[in-house]
């Protein structure tokens, strides 16, 4: 049942998706699906493996954030007994674990750029090799890949290989968020609640108030489903007359008139002096007498606060003001600022 939930909905952007994943299942081609956290991207992998040819293999999932870097390699692709320090024995990938099914690699977008590089050969040639050997084997693996981050920009920062991302995206689902999915917070908001009330044995379900309603569909949902069932089954665990409807909820289960107050880290600490120190003081225009240093003295001060806001990454606070990046390094030199300022 928990894994049904993502598939309820009636907005057009919801069924598209859905739609464009039922398309794509029987190829054997990646496909890639970009969404916000707790819109169902595992889910969306599930419905193309069990849609496929390949439905009674494999179903391998990796969450490439959950591991060091220094094991993801050895994850993915296996190794040889003493290849490295605590390999005590020979132990398959999860390439070979997923081989005639599908492999599916959650939060594609933490992959160092040597893990890259070997998983393009090894979806580019269907062919792994373990750490410490030299034999390559065939696999016969189809990829789903998930991400909630932008890997365009970040391939063309050169922090992800383009090479390797034309090769995953033959299709790319994105999953709408819950905030712009017309309808289908009081379809999910129903479903899940009737299906909380049953679990406590109530008797009937009563619905929501129109100000819960109202307040359900006004908020945000940052964390999208998975956000919307945490509040709805939480409600419904905390009403206690199931002969009326629902009468509140609360979204952040951690506000409390006690809650313990957090000092700031000395990291935030010190952002807060630097952008203290780098704000623009205004020019006092009754002092003002030579008008080319007052605005060089202002300009400076606009300078001195851009870059200590962006921590003196030029390329982003010559977007910030408008400036090209030549046009930046020429104002900060004539101005002599170094990032010791």
């Amino acid at each position: 049942m928990e894994r049904e939930n993502q598939y309820i909905g009636q907005s057009g952007a919801f069924l598209d998706a859905v739609e464009r994943t039922s398309r794509a299942a029987p190829m054997r081609r990646p496909v890639l699906v970009i969404g916000e956290r707790g819109t169902g991207k595992e889910l969306i992998a599930e419905r193309l493996h069990r849609l496929s040819n390949r439905w009674e293999e494999p179903l391998v999932t990796m969450n490439c954030a959950a591991l060091p870097e220094t094991l993801i390699e050895a994850e993915l692709f296996g190794h040889e007994a003493g290849a490295f320090t605590g390999a005590t024995r020979q132990r398959a990938g999860r390439f070979e674990e997923a081989d005639k099914g599908t492999l599916f690699l959650d939060e594609l977008g933490t992959l160092s750029m040597g893990a890259q590089e070997r998983l393009l050969r090894a979806v580019e040639y269907g062919e792994v090799t373990r750490i410490g050997s030299s034999r390559p084997i065939h696999v016969d693996v189809r990829i789903v890949a998930a991400t909630n981050e932008d890997l365009p920009a970040k391939a063309e920062r050169g922090e992800f290989r383009a090479d390797l991302l034309d090769r995953l995206s033959f299709e790319v689902i994105t999953l709408p968020p819950l905030r712009v999915r017309e309808g289908d917070i009081e379809v999910l908001a129903d479903y899940f609640g009737r299906r909380m009330g049953a679990e406590l044995g109530w008797e009937a379900w009563p619905g929501f108030s129109d100000h819960v309603a109202d307040q359900l569909e006004n908020h945000q949902w940052p964390g999208n489903v998975r956000e919307l069932r945490n509040v709805i089954e939480r409600a419904v665990y905390r009403w206690d007359d199931w002969q009326n409807p629902i009468g509140h909820v609360q979204f952040d289960p951690f506000e409390s008139p006690w809650k313990p107050v957090s000092p700031p880290s000395p990291r935030k600490r010190s952002d807060a002096a630097l952008t203290a120190r780098a704000q623009p003081a205004a020019p006092d225009l009754d002092a003002v007498e030579d008008l080319r240093s007052a605005v060089d003295a202002h300009e400076k001060a606009i300078l001195e606060h851009a870059l200590g806001k962006h921590r003196w990454n030029q390329r982003q606070t010559a977007k910030a003001l408008g400036l090209s990046y030549d046009q930046l390094r020429h104002a900060i030199k004539k101005h002599g600022l170094t990032d010791d300022d």
